[in-house]
């Protein structure tokens, strides 16, 4: 008890009155005084930023989100956990926008390494990073971003012995994979434990993405049966993969996690895939049978 009066008492001291964007007064902690305060207590800074949070003290880094999330919603964000399956293109730029929304907790699972032609695209990839660990690239850049975000990063294949252990403390997960065989597993250990997916896939300039319910598997009605010997890859081997279209669906992937978790309006319905077609300036909802 004596704790949390000095946190919040230090809190309270360093807070500063500032103007939001609409000229409304605001209280504040900077970055440098998050730091301060959770090196002084001894105190994790998703503490420290959660207590001001609670006292309407807003660590000034998340000062942008509050018009869209408010405050109980940013909350919920630095309460979360949310695993992201593949760390490439889809999956880096899911896991910097996370990062900088404020997200808890990320679970990145992704066994590959950067390779030349990745460079296109994938956003942790650079010439000095060919040959890294994509999931070890990931951890380093939330990191930098955001060391108020812990990040568990597994230099592995999701399969169905692991994913259920590496997934199990998460609210929801994001498929940012990028073979049939791995996103139906990937599926099923959801239905499992009863987590959202979000699924998103891309080839040239389309993109598509569905909110999966536990139980409710959609990947069948979208892609067929997987049989076996089958394909295993949908039709981005043949379009590719240019730079935009990866950053797009990531973002539409990050707005329904961030949704979900923060308790907004507004998430894709159940049986629903919506596509987005960045070449012809179109999107649609198809409605699904599960």
């Amino acid at each position: 008890m004596n704790g949390q009066r000095e946190l919040i008492g230090l809190i309270e001291d360093n807070a500063i009155i500032g103007k939001d964007p609409s000229g409304d007064d605001y209280r504040y902690l900077t970055l440098a005084h998050t730091r301060q305060i959770a090196g002084t207590l001894n105190l994790s800074r998703g503490t420290v930023e959660l207590a001001a949070l609670r006292h309407r003290i807003i660590p000034d880094r998340y000062q942008r989100n509050i018009g869209t999330l408010g405050i109980k919603g940013q909350v919920k964000l630095l309460e979360g956990a949310v695993g992201v399956v593949g760390a490439g293109g889809l999956g880096g730029f899911v896991i910097e926008l996370l990062a900088r929304m404020g997200i808890g907790k990320l679970v990145v699972i992704d066994g590959d390494n950067f390779s030349d032609s990745n460079l296109n695209r994938q956003l942790f990839s650079s010439e000095t990073k060919v040959g890294f660990s994509k999931a070890k690239a990931a951890a380093e850049r939330v990191v930098a971003i955001n060391s108020t975000t812990e990040v568990e990063a597994h230099h592995l294949i999701g399969d169905a012995d692991n994913l259920p252990l590496l997934l199990k403390d998460c609210n929801l997960v994001i498929d940012c994979l990028d073979n049939l065989p791995s996103r139906f597993v990937l599926e099923k250990v959801c239905g499992w434990l009863g987590l959202l997916l979000i699924h998103g896939a891309i080839a040239g300039f389309l993109g598509q993405i569905a909110v999966i319910r536990p139980h409710k598997p959609l990947l069948e009605s979208i892609y067929g049966p997987l049989a076996e010997g089958g394909i295993t890859k949908g039709v981005e081997v043949q379009l590719g993969n240019p730079a935009a279209t990866p950053a797009m669906l990531a973002s539409w992937q990050t707005s329904e996690a961030v949704k979900i978790l923060a308790g907004l309006e507004g998430i894709l319905d159940d049986n629903q895939l919506l596509i987005i077609d960045m070449q012809s300036a179109e999107s649609y909802r198809i409605e699904l049978t599960a």
